[in-house]
């Protein structure tokens, strides 16, 4: 399907699409504090910063351009995003309510030379743009930071637009 720009749309929600990709989520993170993992108002959801935690434990730790490196970091960034679909599909109930990304902001951890942040935002931006098809765009903030919570590289925070529950429909 093509859209009036010429780009490829994806068709078929959230859930179709994260099938065809063979994507298939973790279980939803848990705050490290006290904290909710998710927020909405009107058509936003606003998710706490993901980790890149896989079975309730850090799956990879370090400092970029210390001891990780550019695509450790890309992966990192993609496991964070796939615990924050997962969280977005908590709270929602339904992933395929997830309209669009709207804000993309990715914290790293690095060393005062690093430079090569964009390519390990990458790693989220990538997976939203597979998921949400690259019509439907994002903002993204990316930058790097002397030290993460629980020995993270990364943390990825992200801003949906969601479809609306009419009262009638909701609780």
């Amino acid at each position: 399907m093509q859209s009036p720009t010429g780009n490829k749309t994806l068709t078929g929600g959230i859930s179709s699409r994260l099938d065809k990709l063979g994507i298939v989520l973790p279980a939803p993170p848990t705050p490290l504090g006290a904290y909710v993992e998710s927020s909405d108002t009107g058509n936003l959801l606003f998710l706490s910063g993901m980790l890149p935690v896989v079975n309730r434990k850090l799956s990879i730790s370090g400092r970029l351009g210390e001891n990780l490196s550019v695509k450790e970091g890309q992966e990192a960034a993609r496991i964070a995003s796939l615990n924050a679909l997962a969280a977005a599909k908590q709270h929602l109930g339904d992933l395929d309510r997830l309209k669009k990304l709207v804000k993309l902001t990715v914290l790293l951890a690095t060393t005062k030379q690093f430079a090569e942040h964009a390519p390990v935002a990458d790693g989220a931006s990538d997976l939203f743009v597979q998921i949400f098809g690259p019509d439907a765009g994002h903002v993204r903030l990316v930058y790097g930071v002397q030290s993460l919570p629980v020995g993270a590289p990364v943390i990825v925070d992200t801003v949906f637009e969601i479809e609306v529950m009419s009262q009638s429909t909701s609780k």
